[in-house]
C-alpha cells in the first residue's frame, strides 16, 4: 500500500508541473497540437494506463504525459507511438512528427523498413472474429516469408494489434482474453484496469492465505510448547 500511494504521489506531482507548464509556457511548438486535458488525468484507469506504458516501454513517466499533453493523440495511440520507436531505433518525438503530417501508422511503419511480423503475437485461438479478423487472416497466410504481398494494416488494426501486446505481456495473460474483451467493445484502457483489478484482488487473496497459514502454524507452535 505504502509503494502504491508513493506512485501515485508521484504521479500527481507530474500531472501538476506539466499543468502548470500548460498554463505559462506559452504557445506550443508548430510541430504540436495542444490538447485539452480536462480531469482525464485524474481518473485512476488513466493513471495506471500510463504508468504500464512507462514501465514496459522503459521510459521515463514524464515522457508519457508530456507526449500526451502536447500531442492529439488517443491515449490507445500512445503504445503505438512507443512501439514503432523502439522497433526503428528512433525517438518517439520524431515518430509523432511523422503522424502529424498525415502518415497513417502503416505508412510509419514502412517509412522505417519494419515488417508486419512485428505487430503480432501467437494466439490458439482458430476462429477470429472482429477487430481482429481479418489482421490475423494475413498474419496466419504470409507468417514467415519474406514478403507479405499486398498487405496493408489499418490504423484500427496497428492500434488493436499493438495495445493486445503490450496489455498481454505487461500482465502476464493470454492474448485470447484480451481479444475476447475487445471484442465485446471494450477500450484498452478498460481492459488494461479489469486485468490489474483482478491481479490485485488475487494478490490480496493469495496473502491473506498466506497469513492465515502462518497465524495456524504458530498456534500449532504454541501448542506443541506448552506440551512440553
Amino acid at each position: 500500500m505504502k509503494k502504491n500511494s508513493k506512485q501515485l504521489a508521484s504521479w500527481l506531482l507530474v500531472i501538476i508541473f506539466f499543468l502548470m507548464l500548460e498554463l505559462f509556457s506559452g504557445p506550443a511548438p508548430l510541430t504540436a497540437q495542444n490538447v485539452n486535458l480536462g480531469v482525464s488525468f485524474a481518473d485512476g484507469r488513466l493513471l495506471g494506463f500510463y504508468f504500464s506504458i512507462s514501465k514496459y516501454f522503459n521510459v521515463p513517466s514524464e515522457t508519457v504525459i508530456d507526449i500526451r499533453s502536447r500531442y492529439r493523440l488517443a491515449d490507445e495511440e500512445l503504445p503505438v507511438v512507443f512501439f514503432i520507436a523502439r522497433q526503428a531505433r528512433v525517438e518517439p518525438a520524431l515518430i509523432i512528427n511523422l503522424r502529424l503530417k498525415g502518415l497513417t501508422w502503416w505508412d510509419i511503419s514502412v517509412h522505417f523498413g519494419l515488417s508486419p511480423e512485428i505487430f503480432y503475437m501467437p494466439v490458439t485461438v482458430v476462429k477470429i472474429g472482429p477487430p481482429y479478423g481479418r489482421a490475423y487472416g494475413y498474419y496466419r497466410h504470409y507468417r514467415g516469408q519474406k514478403k507479405w504481398g499486398e498487405v496493408i494494416l489499418t490504423d484500427d488494426d496497428i492500434i488493436n494489434l499493438v495495445n493486445l501486446k503490450f496489455i498481454a505481456e505487461t500482465h502476464r495473460v493470454e492474448p485470447e482474453r484480451v481479444m475476447e474483451m475487445r471484442a465485446r467493445g471494450l477500450r484498452f484502457v478498460d481492459i488494461h484496469d479489469t486485468i490489474q483489478m483482478e491481479k490485485n484482488r488475487g494478490q490480496a487473496q493469495d496473502r491473506g492465505k498466506a497469513e492465515k497459514q502462518k497465524g495456524k502454524s504458530g498456534k500449532k507452535g504454541k501448542g506443541k510448547n506448552k506440551n512440553k
